[in-house]
């Protein structure tokens, strides 16, 4: 009776194979009892043989990682049986080129409002936008004593995407 001595359940694997699992079993260690469908799905895609060649060929600090992709991708294909995690990602990559638009758009009426705010407070100073009137030595900076915090070089233009005009090397201040 020596062989009642090894006493655990089975893991996942061998109860969906209906086999003993002995204590050298390759699947026990990622398949364990709690998570049978986790297998069976693994098993339905890729194969219980070949998930067993393929754990054998991947060195052993690199298991899990290889049964987690297996069951990702398993689980997707049982979702999306054409492509899977492709099918996923390829969504994903196109939520994000979205918001990456919807970012950008939102950075622009930012800086739109920055700037109008900026020409409506400069006219209303009575000074013009794109002249120093701080005093400054360098005249090189535009600086709005009731909006501190903002940083504008005389010579940016929001709309170009950068310096516009004569490109003075003066200094700055907040704006």
């Amino acid at each position: 009776m020596a062989s009642s001595s090894y006493s655990n359940p089975p893991c996942a694997a061998c109860k969906f194979l209906r086999r003993k699992c002995l204590p050298d079993c390759v699947f026990a260690p990622y398949f364990p009892p709690e998570e049978p469908q986790k297998f069976a799905n693994v098993h339905k895609i890729f194969g219980a043989s070949n998930v067993s060649k393929l754990l054998n060929d991947v060195l052993p600090h690199q298991r899990e990682d290889a049964v987690n992709s297996l069951a990702y991708e398993a689980e997707a294909r049982m979702k999306d049986p054409v492509y899977g995690c492709v099918g996923a990602i390829s969504v994903l990559q196109r939520q994000v080129i979205r918001l990456q638009k919807e970012l950008d758009a939102t950075n622009a009426d930012l800086m739109r409002h920055a700037c109008n705010e900026m020409a409506n407070n400069s006219a209303f100073q009575g000074t013009n936008p794109g002249h120093n009137y701080s005093g400054s030595p360098r005249g090189s900076s535009k600086f709005n004593e009731n909006n501190p915090g903002y940083y504008y070089p005389s010579n940016y233009n929001p709309w170009s995407g950068g310096p516009s005009g004569d490109h003075d090397q003066g200094g700055g201040s907040a704006v």
